[in-house]
């Protein structure tokens, strides 16, 4: 029942969100909207220093490069460090791993609250959205033909090779097995055929089997995270590739806009996203997810060793940050969504939900 309430909660903040970043950009909850100071510099009460270790999902990387070179620059005894991976690899690093990480950003926000959330965090913050794009590049085949009304014929085209995310490690690789099963349900095609012989991967209906490791093939290739498959478009290894709008933009990538239906792009939607099922680590330590809108979160796990550095930070991210994001073609959503036991120094910053 939570999670249906918690479900609701953000479909309606990032209906909101839409309107909030194209038409109206100011916060949308009656609260005067944090001035262009707000942020790190004059509300922390602190003078942050140390590193700070961020562990984010790989299509964060643009903006949060961008954000780490401006904080760094106005607190110079600061030290960010980031590292990217898949979102769920990322949390694995916390939570089996040990490792340490003063902040945890997850391209869905399922992922920390079922993989953290009360062991390794006690709060989240909802702080951005997405859509689900196919990107290609100049040599890529058939390129001068591909639209958004034939893509899924071309990629059924035996000559195809086509790129995901290891979907056990990247919300990205999950999202695109579960846009093509929708795919298959909308066109009435047998697009899932793709994964069924290009891949280990199982599929009935509207739901997949994921083993660990999935196998790939010459013509499904799969990399740890969604922006590796950047390069191998770039070098014609691969013709297409199920990527972020934000980072296909990012990088100035071609790519077809896929339909609403199933580019999780719209949280009025979310009834038709959760037909989709995907099964991860299928047979061991397996993990259930439920389609749904793209919402990026993030979190200070209890392991940080620089909290109040780690806050300090987010403060600057969740302010002047988010035009960041903005402007690298990542919706923030506005005001961001708190929820558990959220910072008293975030909470001026963020609806609090739950």
């Amino acid at each position: 029942m939570r999670g249906l309430k918690l479900a609701a909660l953000i479909m309606i903040a990032l209906i909101v969100a839409g309107l909030s970043y194209s038409i109206i950009p100011s916060f949308k909850t009656g609260r005067k909207q944090p001035a262009e100071g707000s942020g790190a510099d004059s509300k922390a009460g602190n003078n942050p220093k140390g590193v700070i270790v961020v562990l984010h999902a790989g299509s964060l990387t643009s903006p949060l490069e961008e954000v780490k070179r401006e904080y760094e620059r106005r607190n110079p005894n600061v030290e960010i460090r980031l590292e990217a991976s898949g979102s769920a690899e990322a949390i694995r690093k916390v939570t089996e791993l040990k490792k340490r990480a003063d902040i945890v950003m997850s391209a869905d926000y399922h992922l920390i609250e079922t993989m953290m959330i009360p062991d390794h965090a006690s709060w989240y913050v909802i702080f951005a959205s997405n859509q689900l794009v196919l990107a290609y590049g100049r040599g890529s085949k058939y390129s001068g033909e591909v639209n958004g009304s034939n893509w899924y014929e071309i990629l059924m085209r035996k000559d195809v090779r086509i790129g995901i995310s290891d979907p056990n490690k990247d919300p990205c690789g999950y999202r695109a097995l579960m846009s093509i099963l929708l795919a298959e349900k909308l066109y009435r095609v047998p697009l899932s055929s793709i994964l069924t012989e290009g891949t280990n991967v199982r599929v009935r209906g509207t739901e997949a089997w994921v083993p660990d490791p999935i196998e790939g093939s010459g013509r499904v290739i799969i990399r740890p995270k969604s922006v590796e498959l950047l390069s191998l478009l770039e070098a014609g290894i691969i013709d297409y590739a199920f990527e972020y709008k934000s980072v296909a933009v990012q990088h100035g990538l071609s790519y077809v806009e896929l339909p609403q239906e199933i580019s999780f792009s719209s949280p009025e939607l979310e009834d038709l996203y959760s037909l989709a099922v995907v099964h991860l680590n299928a047979g061991r330590d397996e993990v259930v997810v439920r389609g749904s809108a793209i919402a990026y979160a993030l979190t200070v796990p209890k392991v940080s060793e620089n909290e109040g550095a780690a806050i300090d930070f987010l403060r600057f991210l969740l302010t002047e940050g988010l035009r960041i994001f903005e402007e690298q073609g990542q919706p923030p959503l506005r005001p961001p969504l708190g929820f558990g036991e959220v910072p008293a120094k975030l909470k001026d910053l963020v609806e609090v939900r739950g």
